[in-house]
């Protein structure tokens, strides 16, 4: 073990005294546009944060809230949803179901005592891999600011 000066470092990297916070963070991606351009960001090789475990799914419309809210029970600091923009999807209005869906995925997200800022929902288009990858890094920074999500010690799911 060495002294480092932001504490002690382990033979693994792990730092006691002052650490950071990392949230561990959900992603439920359109099959055609948002999981397309995360492809993207990666073949281009943007960097963005390893926080996000990204679920692919056939459309934004199909992320029932009860996803977002076992995910965030789950002990999920944050979730973002990807999706086609709006007029775009490939299923047509699968995007405004989305939209509608968050709307009144907020409203319970406040009964429970949770601020609703902890579920992002962003449109963002197959050929907007940059657009990813700041997307990802802005959400990452905004959960690391917010710290743990205080549901994750509180249900057990």
């Amino acid at each position: 073990m060495e002294d480092k000066k932001e504490g002690i470092t382990g033979e693994y990297g792990e730092t006691a005294g002052k650490e950071e916070f990392e949230p561990s963070l959900v992603g439920f991606f359109c099959n055609w546009c948002t999981s397309t351009a995360a492809d993207l960001a990666g073949t281009t090789r943007l960097q963005y944060p390893p926080n996000i475990r990204p679920i692919r799914v056939m459309c934004s419309g199909a992320v029932d809230p009860v996803y977002v809210l076992r995910a965030l029970c789950s002990g999920a600091d944050g979730v973002i949803i990807g999706g086609c923009p709006p007029g775009d999807c490939h299923y047509i209005s699968g995007n405004y179901k989305t939209r509608r869906r968050m709307a009144a995925l907020k409203t319970i997200l406040k009964t429970l005592g949770l601020d609703d800022d902890r579920v992002w929902v962003r449109w963002i288009s197959a050929s907007e891999g940059a657009k990813f990858a700041r997307t990802m890094r802005e959400f990452t920074e905004a959960m690391r600011k917010k710290g743990p999500n205080p549901l994750k010690n509180r249900w057990s799911i």
